[in-house]
């Protein structure tokens, strides 16, 4: 059965090339569901014409604003403004709901008060172990980045297909199998051969090349640098509304 997944947003924290930060929604034979959900995410569903309150459940890679700051401006508006009433369910980092409590209180003070009318579940992913978030089955490795964030790198099985998708960090064996034998592989690539810490590069992802054996390769969260240089680079590379069948 077919699986499609759509690049909301493709870009870094900084919004390089007027591209969105991270979101991945993957819609899947029962489920839609967005993997990571950056801060600029709800501007870049409406842009491209899709309602939040479409989406199941969202999969947080690590807590990096870039890739969760979205998540209190949806809790939000399901409240507020598109009163929502189909279950939503969020899983991330072990700690998740308290960490994510607390970056929606920083930016809307005094939101601790509301609860939502809709069924909110939380699922903290365990790295190692397989989870079920609705008719997915996640399995989180870690990965080396800001240690303070959690990181997972994620492995998602949904519909026949495996897709898997690096969230932010350098290249580690975990990171090797999470990709290892996947329908697609979504791996950052900040920059083209700068070494930052706690990031890929291109030239780390070509030396490594032999080791993903993934049937695709889509490269994200580009900065400026990796932009100018996409055109040269054998792999393809992700866009805002890119939309592609797994």
């Amino acid at each position: 059965m077919a699986v499609t997944v759509r690049f909301v947003g493709s870009g870094d924290a900084f919004g390089s090339g007027g591209r969105f930060q991270a979101c991945l929604l993957v819609d899947g034979p029962a489920s839609r569901v967005a993997v990571d959900f950056g801060a600029s995410s709800l501007i870049a569903l409406a842009q491209q014409g899709i309602a939040h309150d479409s989406i199941d459940a969202i999969v947080l890679s690590h807590l990096h604003g870039d890739h969760c700051a979205g998540v209190p401006f949806l809790l939000l508006d399901a409240m507020l403004g598109a009163r929502r009433t189909r279950p939503l369910t969020i899983a991330g980092p072990p700690d998740v709901r308290r960490r994510m409590d607390a970056v929606r209180e920083a930016l809307f003070p005094g939101s601790h008060v509301m609860t939502p009318r809709f069924p909110l579940h939380w699922v903290e992913l365990r790295p190692g172990r397989p989870q079920a978030v609705l008719d997915l089955v996640v399995t989180a490795r870690p990965a080396r980045h800001t240690a303070e964030t959690t990181p997972l790198a994620l492995r998602v099985e949904v519909g026949g297909k495996v897709i898997a998708y690096s969230g932010d960090g350098e290249w580690t064996d975990d990171l090797a199998a999470v990709a290892r034998g996947a329908d697609l592989f979504v791996a950052e690539c900040y920059f083209n051969d700068k070494p930052v810490r706690w990031h890929l590069n291109y030239r780390d992802l070509a030396a490594h090349r032999h080791e993903i054996d993934a049937r695709r390769v889509i490269l994200t969260h580009l900065s400026g640098e990796m932009l100018a240089r996409a055109a040269d680079v054998a792999e393809e590379c992700a866009r805002d509304g890119l939309v592609v069948e797994v």
